[in-house]
Order: C-alpha cells, then structure tokens, then sequence
C-alpha cells in the first residue's frame, strides 16, 4: 500500500468570504490541503461566463494548462471545443470548464512531465474548490468528464460506462450526466475508431443541450 499522508495533516482550503470567480482564483493559488501545489505552476480555476448553463468537470490540468493557468487549453480542450460546437453549445457564452482537482499531478520524466491519476485523497481535499464553483454557477447542466469527476460527485462506485450518457439523480443541478473524458478521444487507435469515439461523445453532449432546451443554447 502506498505511503499516504493523513488527511487531517494538511490544512483546510482558503475558501475566500466573498464568493466571485475573481476571490476564488485568487486563494486557490494559496491552497495547501494537499501536496500537488508542489513543483506545479499555479492552481487552475474553471473558466467561463458566470451565466453559463452548462458546467463540465474534468480530472485536472495537464501541463499546458499548468503553464497557461487556464482550463482545457491543451489537446484535451480541443477535442472538447470541437465536440461542443458541434453539439451545439457555445462554449464562450454557454460553458464554464473546470476540474475536479486543481493543481497538475505529474511525474519527471528528463524534461517531460508525464501525467498521474490523481489519488482519491487528492480529490477529497480539493472537492471544497469544486462546490464554490457549483454555488457561483449554478448550472443547469453539470457534465461529469471522466471517471475521476463522476467519482468526486457522484461518489467512488460510479462507472462510467454504466452511467454514460444518462440522466442521473443528483441535486447540484436539474440535469447531471456522465461521459468520458475528451483525452480518451486521443489515445483510441485508428482514425475510424477515433472518429466513432468522437460522434458518440457529441452525442453526449448533444443530449444535454436536448434536455436543458436546444433552442435557448
């Protein structure tokens, strides 16, 4: 078994006193309630307009977005941006993007820095800075990318594909779904396969704009 450090070791999250996207940002980059704010960039806050309808939560940043500071900037977040417009929702005026942890788990390899899962005691600890942003929001919709995220809210039981793609009982938001994650996109083999991937992955995100009222997207 790993050697995991005791939750009740690092300090509670900085919640800031007045809920903005503006405060939140600001004290995230404080945040000490786990050990992934080492050797990483910055704490990545989910982005989008504070009337977004649609809110979808990933794993977390990846090393663009440790660089950048901003979510879904990288390979993942154009696989995302496609699949959104095509499903029919704007993610400029529509879509706030965010993730379940904040900070970028890695491990060195030379230069490069390699993507780690994050472990179930680093979502734990960041899940405070994912509430915030549902209480800011307020989405319609809350799109749970990846089982890391459909874990964080829905609990660690939770089977992507079991769930995928249907509307599941949850009251952070009128409609709560599962659907994978857009870098799963990237790692299927073959350009047939990986086309298929993505139609059925708008499909996903299709049927969210159908449920929440296609004509006001």
């Amino acid at each position: 078994m790993p050697n995991r450090p005791d939750r009740a070791s690092f300090p509670a999250p900085p919640l800031p006193h007045e809920l903005t996207h503006a405060a939140l940002a600001d004290a995230a980059q404080r945040c000490r309630a786990c050990d992934l704010y080492e050797g990483t960039t910055q704490a990545v806050l989910g982005e989008g307009p504070p009337s977004a309808r649609v809110m979808l939560v990933g794993e977390q940043p990846g090393d663009r977005e440790d660089i950048e500071g901003h979510p879904f900037v990288g390979p993942a977040g154009r696989i995302l941006d496609e699949a959104l417009e095509r499903a029919g929702i704007a993610r400029d005026d529509q879509a706030y993007v965010t993730n379940a942890v904040k900070h970028f788990r890695y491990r060195a390899r030379g230069k490069r820095r390699i993507h780690q899962r994050p472990d179930r005691w680093h979502v734990l600890a960041c899940f405070p800075w994912l509430e915030a942003e549902l209480r800011l929001i307020e989405p319609e919709a809350l799109v749970l990318l990846g089982a890391t995220a459909a874990q964080a809210v829905l609990g660690p039981r939770t089977k992507v594909g079991e769930s995928r793609g249907t509307r599941l009982e949850c009251d952070l938001a009128c409609v709560v779904t599962v659907t994978v994650h857009p870098s799963s996109i990237l790692r299927v083999a073959g350009s047939d396969e990986r086309r298929h991937a993505m139609d059925q992955f708008v499909g996903d995100l299709g049927a969210v704009a159908g449920w929440i009222g296609a004509a006001r997207i």
